[in-house]
């Protein structure tokens, strides 16, 4: 059995990690602690306040307990509203914290577009555009090419929670760029995990959103390879086998 851990902000759209765990193995488990986010607000204090490394220890110990092979914090705004050398440190401090690998959906997005093989992707957040804003320049840093940011300027992720598959679809297509050959959607707070294919689909391209690299961030921590082509592109990525 391989157990992920994940520690995710109040809650909004935590149904999708079950339903993600139905979709992967039999021998995977997700395990989800809520933790206390303080102001719900996309605004960088309340963000930097969200991921500080206080609230993040407080739901550790629960994730130990269940015995976790690893944890990602599942927030994007906030560890990328850290910066690349900020939010750095913000998983070493979990990883020392945890006793076992971490890291945050910020880094999963940019292990996922390295795992897709893509340079230039387009942004479609809820986020007010300072926040969106600073989601390009972390991916920048790793030297991402970002054509495109699109925000939709929502302050709280209890607002995001509340959207559908229409509202879904539509800040994607308005998102979405013809030079970009992925496109990302980075709130966790986001219903996505019942949309990817469709999206996928629509848009002709691969689709990242934040609740789906957070569990297969956490799959490459513990070292495992799932195939589910109903969570998007980026499941589907076997190892090239040489005949």
């Amino acid at each position: 059995m391989t157990a992920l851990g994940f520690l995710y902000p109040g809650h909004s759209a935590e149904d999708d990690y079950p339903r993600i765990e139905q979709l992967l193995g039999s021998d995977i488990r997700v395990d989800l602690v809520h933790t206390d986010i303080g102001e719900d607000a996309h605004r960088v204090d309340a963000l930097l306040e969200m991921g500080s490394a206080g609230r993040l220890a407080a739901g550790v110990q629960e994730l130990r307990h269940a015995g976790a092979d690893a944890v990602v914090w599942a927030c994007t705004s906030g560890s990328f509203v850290y910066g690349w050398d900020g939010a750095q440190e913000q998983v070493r401090t979990l990883a020392q914290t945890a006793g076992m690998p971490a890291s945050s959906t910020s880094f999963a997005f940019v292990h996922a577009v390295r795992e897709l093989g893509v340079r230039r992707v387009a942004i479609g957040a809820t986020y007010p555009d300072d926040v969106a804003q600073l989601f390009a320049e972390f991916l920048r840093a790793d030297g991402v090419e970002v054509v495109s940011v699109k925000s939709s300027g929502i302050i709280t992720a209890a607002e995001v929670g509340t959207w559908g598959e229409a509202e879904l679809l539509a800040m994607a297509r308005h998102a979405d760029h013809p030079e970009a050959e992925a496109l990302l959607l980075p709130d966790t707070a986001l219903h996505t995990a019942a949309h990817i294919p469709a999206l996928e689909k629509d848009l002709g391209k691969p689709v990242l959103t934040a609740n789906q690299v957070t569990v297969w961030e956490g799959l490459r921590l513990a070292d495992r390879r799932v195939n589910a082509p109903e969570l998007g592109a980026l499941f589907t990525r076997e190892p090239i086998v040489q005949a």
